[in-house]
């Protein structure tokens, strides 16, 4: 029981060294803009990309381009909806 609570107790401690912080932006028309324009938008290419990439899954296995076209389709239009920094838009581009 302890080594079990020691162990969970040092993957969290490790866990939480890596997270990264930012800031978000602090132009209140730019973290407006992002909130009803951006996320929304980004969340909704991240939804036609994963329909897109279910049709061009069997394209993508015969050349070997799975992940990147996941990436591509999926990967990045999550990331800018969930991960990228209220207001930032530097990682749109």
């Amino acid at each position: 029981m302890k080594t079990k609570l020691l162990i969970t107790i040092c993957v969290w401690v490790m866990a939480m060294g890596s997270v990264t912080t930012s800031r978000a932006s602090e132009d209140p028309l730019n973290v407006v803009g992002d909130v009803v324009l951006a996320r929304p938008g980004c969340f909704l290419a991240t939804i036609f990309g994963s329909v897109v990439f279910v049709v061009a899954l069997p394209f993508a296995a015969t050349s070997g381009s799975v992940k990147a076209t996941a990436d591509t389709l999926i990967g990045q239009p999550a990331r800018a909806t969930f991960t990228r920094p209220l207001g930032d838009f530097s990682s749109l581009q």
